[in-house]
């Protein structure tokens, strides 16, 4: 960032070690963070016209918070997107005030835009379990195909996200029953292992043609490099086409599928916001919606009286 004036240059840069240090905010999300925030002071400057000093912070206006959520919402941004980048601006604001930098009680009163409600995409269990059974067809190397198919049993065996799976080192495998998982704000958590999970993991392992230390990469690449999520992405892409899957059908569709599995078979909430590592139940709640949305769609098609008052 360089907006010219050294004390707000400064305040940036803090804010950005703070993320790190304090929050411990993965480098991921420190970028989107500062992304957010950039956008933010630039708007702001060429809306007062001027390069922008930290001291003029504390100038800004409703007014002012309210005419860059305007912008943003004409740039097509999602909601979602909007609202975290208000969040980001608002802590920024709450850290220059916590550190005694500049003070600003206006974007209290900037209200977050309302999102609309998300329940979790779930893949049924044929789904879940064709997208597992079938990846490896769509590669010509034998070890490949076992690792695609130890990616998403990790992920839909152990409820994983991507970035989570893709973060474990070697000495991470799953040999028994559990394996240390660091997912958001480099939280850990410990996840049970089936054995079909270690199985696949296994197999990967010993098909694996690159040599491995304890510390590099659990899952490579073709050429031996960490794996990259966009190669998951891809495989998924084109299981939704070879199955004839939904959109939504991504890699984390499969951790979607988890918790929504594991609630129908009688799950118990506090386990699956444990098992997916949650910091609030309110998010875990979320897939209750999705198994009775599930129940009422069996039921309308299943029940002799739902089929008799569509007769």
């Amino acid at each position: 960032m360089d907006d010219g004036d050294p004390a707000l240059e400064k305040a940036f840069r803090d804010w950005q070690r703070w993320l790190a240090d304090e929050r411990r905010c993965s480098a991921h999300t420190s970028d989107a963070y500062a992304r957010d925030l950039i956008s933010f002071l630039k708007f702001t400057a060429e809306h007062l016209g001027a390069a922008l000093r930290l001291r003029d912070l504390e100038g800004l206006r409703t007014s002012d918070f309210r005419a860059w959520l305007a912008r943003q919402n004409t740039k097509g941004r999602k909601r979602s997107s909007v609202a975290r980048a208000l969040s980001v601006v608002r802590g920024f604001f709450a850290w220059l005030e916590r550190n005694g930098l500049a003070t600003n009680h206006a974007i209290r009163a900037v209200r977050t835009p309302k999102l609309p409600h998300a329940v979790p995409k779930a893949l049924t269990i044929r789904e879940a379990a064709d997208t597992v059974d079938t990846v490896a067809d769509f590669s010509t190397e034998e070890w490949v195909g076992l690792r695609d198919i130890a990616v998403l049993t990790l992920l839909y065996g152990c409820g994983l996200r991507i970035a989570e799976a893709l973060s474990l080192q070697r000495q991470d495998a799953p040999r028994g029953e559990q394996i240390t998982v660091t997912g958001k704000g480099n939280k850990q958590r410990m996840v049970p292992t089936l054995p079909v999970v270690c199985d696949a993991v296994d197999a990967y392992l010993k098909a694996c043609p690159w040599p491995m230390e304890p510390e590099d990469p659990l899952f490579v690449g073709r050429r031996g490099g960490p794996l990259r999520a966009r190669v998951v992405q891809r495989l998924m892409q084109k299981l939704r086409a070879s199955l004839g899957l939904p959109e939504t059908a991504t890699p984390h569709a499969l951790r979607h599928s988890f918790a929504t599995h594991l609630l129908a078979m009688g799950g118990d909430l506090r386990s699956i916001q444990e098992l997916l590592g949650h910091a609030s139940l309110s998010t875990t709640q979320r897939y209750t919606e999705v198994d009775s949305a599930r129940l009422l769609e069996e039921y309308r098609a299943t029940h002799p009286r739902a089929h008799q008052a569509r007769n």
